[in-house]
């Protein structure tokens, strides 16, 4: 345990000199944009195992794999899934992966994979075209959920209670109503996100009010709450979440399309997501993932397709350390950070 606590606390510091003046850049840790063989993939789904092992899925149906920190992937694409979206990717570990497809109607599928991507199995095809699944969570290895925008004025929860092998709708009476336009947004995998063993959020955006849904029941019933960032047209909303604990989380935001402005680009909140505060020093634009560093109780990293931001004060203030496009991010328990994003972009935190 002390050992784990000085490697946290070297990880930590050495993350924090990101804010450090530009005569230190020589320290800065940054992103090691690894070669994946594609360039025409954009990545918005990614999974981070390890400092070794990472999955990311995107456009043309692709899913690639590493297990030795980047330097080879291979492609472990399912078999004719050429013309699907994948968007989202949760993974056990360097053989176990759920992948999500998005779209309306069978356009969005669910495929689960025991053998590290070499056979894939077809889970979950969508037979309702009213419903255009987002995102997907897991809590732990057997039980998960995945959302779609509304049907019947409702957010659709799907769930499963064996790794993804099989799913079946929620009821939607715990579920409150949408208002007139909302969804989610399906930008980096992180419009749907779990901490701990029961308790899930669910992001919004596209309607009157920007909103995070909590569920502590494992999306039986939630709750809604506005969030205190830019709304009232389809491209705002929040697009990415993420919860250090079942307390602790923070938001980003924005208008994704690049000539429009991204002011309160993020938010934060210290009790479950019953009430969010805008950050005192947002994120100049427009982010789509943000990821807490492990083992940290202040610092995050936000991404999008301008830059990274980094906060060390618990989403507070944010500073811009890098502008490279990402589109999304994720963080490991042995202290390693992943990111994805267009023309087959993928990076991984360097000291």
């Amino acid at each position: 345990m002390a050992l784990a606590g000085a490697v946290c606390a070297a990880a930590l510091a050495a993350l924090t000199a990101l804010t450090a003046v530009p005569a230190q850049a020589h320290q800065w840790p940054q992103w090691d944009v690894k070669d994946t063989g594609v360039s025409d993939v954009r990545f918005r789904g990614l999974a981070a195992v390890s400092r070794h092992t990472a999955w990311a899925a995107g456009t043309g149906g692709t899913v690639l794999r590493t297990t030795d920190g980047g330097d080879t992937w291979r492609a472990v694409s399912p078999p004719g899934a050429g013309a699907l979206e994948f968007r989202d990717i949760e993974a056990f570990d360097a053989r176990r992966a759920v992948v999500l497809a998005i779209g309306e109607g069978e356009a969005s599928r669910v495929y689960r994979t025991d053998d590290g991507g070499a056979t894939w199995t077809e889970s979950f095809r969508n037979t309702d075209a009213r419903a255009f699944y987002d995102c997907l969570t897991f809590f732990d290895r057997r039980h998960g959920l995945a959302m779609s925008d509304p049907v019947d004025g409702k957010f659709r929860i799907l769930s499963t209670s064996d790794g993804g092998r099989s799913w079946k709708v929620l009821p939607d009476a715990g579920m409150p109503p949408a208002q007139d336009g909302e969804a989610g947004f399906a930008a980096s995998g992180q419009c749907l996100v779990s901490a701990g063993p029961r308790d899930v959020w669910l992001a919004t955006g596209g309607a009157a009010r920007a909103r995070v849904l909590h569920s502590d029941d494992r999306g039986l019933t939630w709750t809604a709450t506005d969030a205190p960032i830019p709304a009232g047209d389809p491209a705002r909303g929040v697009f990415g979440l993420a919860f250090r604990d079942r307390a602790h989380g923070l938001a980003v935001s924005g208008d994704y399309r690049p000539e429009q402005a991204s002011p309160r680009a993020a938010a934060r909140t210290a009790d479950a997501g019953r009430t969010w505060r805008p950050a005192d020093r947002p994120p100049p634009a427009y982010r789509s993932g943000v990821a807490w560093l492990p083992h940290s109780r202040s610092a995050a990293l936000a991404v999008g397709p301008t830059g990274t931001d980094l906060t060390t004060d618990g989403g507070r203030t944010w500073r811009t350390v890098d502008t490279g496009s990402y589109d999304t991010v994720d963080c490991t328990p042995d202290l390693a950070c992943w990111a994805a994003g267009e023309q087959g972009r993928i990076a991984r935190l360097e000291r």
